[in-house]
């Protein structure tokens, strides 16, 4: 298809360039300028960490073809102060460390630039309105919001310019607000992600996925793929030189599906190609013959007798237990007044960091191959892959890129062991970029889980003895799952002192998308089943549950359900501090009635109409001279 010319101005500069037709505005600026600050993390104008401005208006560059902005004005992250220095906006979200991951923060301080400019009196509600466009997933946006109404206040007037210093540290750098050190470079859009990197020489790659979720390889054709113009490899499990199993506790997931496929989505070739509509295009003429095999879709049926087997080293599919005892079990349930049973299950999670994977392999003059991505545990992966691709560990190297958002979701190696692969095979650097839906259907995810739950009280409210057994779905391959379930079976029924408890964790095999580390790792399944435990439990005692909280709550000596002895506790100051912030009226959750006096108070945000907190700006300031601000 021929190219197209495109002509427009671009941060001051007039730019005249080529570019394929099909390529997007966000496509446009980035690889054919290489301005990077505008980021993609959903393609599909959710997110905003591509908001720019075209002809003075905010633009989801995502959704904007590049031929449509031909002869437009365009403003992105890099053209908005000159090089070196910051706007007010920028200097504010410096200050406040509104900038934590940054991969959210160029299209956020252009989503703050628009608020200002169309409104530079804009109040906190009409901030929080305009910048609803933009997601962040690191923050908790209050010093997203604090930013903005210090740089509002600087640009008219109100605050004087040293506002945006640096806090005065004194002696100590305990409890004062220290500014990151990295803050310049991403409120500028100058902080370089895995994507954002660019080698020369280099080629991108495209992963061919599983359609189904368990089925046996019969045949992989790639001589096609492999013969097609501007292909330079094609690869399979069959180019491991090594020992194909990696994971965190259990080596058993294969650097591409070996055998047989376990999850839909699940890689089974790859392609590394001069640019990535060839590699796209190659991935259709990989010929592959499944054989369909039964599937296991639920933790209950995992275990079921005749089960399908998902890995056959785990002939039960299960991938770990662990069992606490402590005190006498029948003995505490016999002293209790009131016996109290439940369910409790909680669901898969998405992470949804706003950087999609990513990374970049290379072999280097030493023959070092090297691997730059996002990833939480670069050690324990460099040592994987090392066994992976048969090589002693000092030619194998990883580089951290900076993470665009983690969670503990980029703990776990996916993708690396492929880059690695391709780069050895063609000796020129290797780029994947997952879209959005490739990171969800590829992705760990929280754990989903099944938790059966009983407890034994007195009526003075004191726990007597708790039967705690969680079942949890691993998905496909182990990941971190030993290591949640550990941490789920330690923290199981909070931090309460029981004499008396049974607690299993189990985590088993299915076909569904692996179950990996997620924040709190483990403990959020629990306390969720816990502390919903304790509120019914003081329903049926009518007692406060802050009260019954307090009776049972770990103090100096305790001992944990670990037999731990505590030689700290914060439990009482913890409660204290929430009943007091939280306006508790204090009772049995039952005396409350119909009203709710603890609700609405100043720091309650009442719901909104969309848009109608967005009012006219109130000063006498012309468009261009709110816009030069």
């Amino acid at each position: 298809m021929p190219k197209i010319d495109l002509t427009m101005d671009v941060n001051g500069r007039k730019v005249v360039k080529q570019s394929e037709p099909h390529k997007r505005l966000l496509d446009f600026l980035r690889e054919d300028l290489n301005l990077t600050g505008t980021k993609e993390g959903c393609g599909a104008g959710e997110c905003g960490t591509c908001s720019v401005f075209v002809d003075g208006k905010l633009v989801k560059s995502c959704l904007m073809p590049a031929a449509k902005a031909d002869g437009a004005k365009i403003e992105t992250i890099e053209g908005l102060a000159r090089p070196g220095s910051l706007t007010p906006v920028q200097q504010a979200f410096h200050k406040t460390g509104a900038s934590q991951c940054g991969y959210c923060i160029p299209g956020m301080v252009m989503a703050a630039t628009s608020a200002l400019r169309e409104n530079p009196d804009a109040g906190i509600e009409e901030i929080k309105e305009r910048l609803g466009g933009n997601i962040c997933r690191c923050t908790g946006y209050t010093k997203i919001f604090e930013a903005v109404e210090i740089a509002r206040d600087v640009i008219a007037g109100r605050l004087p310019e040293t506002a945006l210093d640096e806090d005065a540290t004194g002696e100590s750098f305990i409890g004062a607000n220290v500014r990151r050190l990295d803050a310049p470079s991403k409120v500028s859009g100058r902080l370089k992600y895995a994507a954002d990197m660019k080698m020369v020489d280099m080629l991108q790659m495209q992963v061919l996925r599983a359609p189904m979720p368990h089925a046996r390889i019969v045949s992989i054709d790639t001589s096609e793929a492999e013969a097609m113009e501007g292909v330079a490899c094609v690869i399979t499990s069959a180019d491991v030189p090594g020992t194909d199993g990696f994971g965190v506790f259990v080596h058993d997931q294969p650097v591409m599906a070996r055998g047989k496929v376990r999850h839909f989505g699940e890689a089974v070739a790859a392609v590394a190609a001069e640019d990535l509509i060839t590699a796209r295009r190659a991935l259709a003429k990989i010929k592959v013959e499944y054989e369909e095999l039964p599937g296991v879709y639920a933790p209950e049926d995992a275990l079921v007798d005749g089960a399908p087997v998902i890995h056959d080293y785990a002939q039960d599919n299960v991938i770990k237990h662990i069992p606490i005892r402590k005190g006498d079990i029948a003995k505490g349930f016999a002293e209790a007044d009131l016996i109290l049973e439940d369910e409790f299950r909680t669901q898969q999670v998405e992470h949804a960091y706003l950087e999609p994977e990513a990374g970049i392999a290379y072999v280097d003059h030493d023959d070092v191959v090297t691997v730059l991505s996002p990833s939480q545990n670069i050690t324990h992966h460099r040592h994987m892959l090392a066994e992976i691709l048969a090589l002693p560990i000092n030619k194998v190297r990883f580089i951290m890129s900076p993470v665009g958002g983690g969670f503990g979701g980029k703990e776990d190696m996916i993708y690396q062991g492929m880059l690695a692969l391709a780069a050895m095979k063609t000796h020129r650097p290797v780029q994947l970029n997952f879209t959005r839906e490739e990171s969800l259907v590829a992705s760990a995810k929280r754990h989903p889980s099944r938790v059966r739950y009983k407890m034994g009280l007195k009526w003075s409210g004191e726990i007597t003895a708790i039967e705690f057994d969680m079942l949890s779905d691993g998905g496909a391959y182990g990941m971190s799952s030993e290591g949640v379930m550990r941490k789920a079976a330690i923290l199981s029924c909070g931090p309460y002192e029981v004499h008396n408890l049974k607690v299993d964790t189990k985590v088993v095999y299915t076909n569904n998308t692996p179950s990996g580390a997620f924040r709190t790792f483990g403990g959020m399944q629990a306390q969720f089943a816990t502390e919903s435990m304790m509120d019914m439990a003081a329903e049926a005692l009518d007692m406060d549950p802050f009260e019954l909280r307090r009776i049972n709550m770990m103090r100096i000596g305790s001992r944990t359900h670990t037999q731990q002895e505590l030689t700290t506790a914060s439990l009482d100051r913890v409660l204290d501090a929430a009943e007091e912030a939280s306006r508790w009226e204090a009772g049995a959750p039952k005396v409350r009635g119909p009203r709710r006096n603890d609700l609405g108070g100043p720091d309650t945000r009442k719901p909104c109409t969309l848009g109608a907190r967005i009012g006219e700006p109130t000063d006498t300031q012309t468009k261009d001279e709110r816009v030069a601000s």
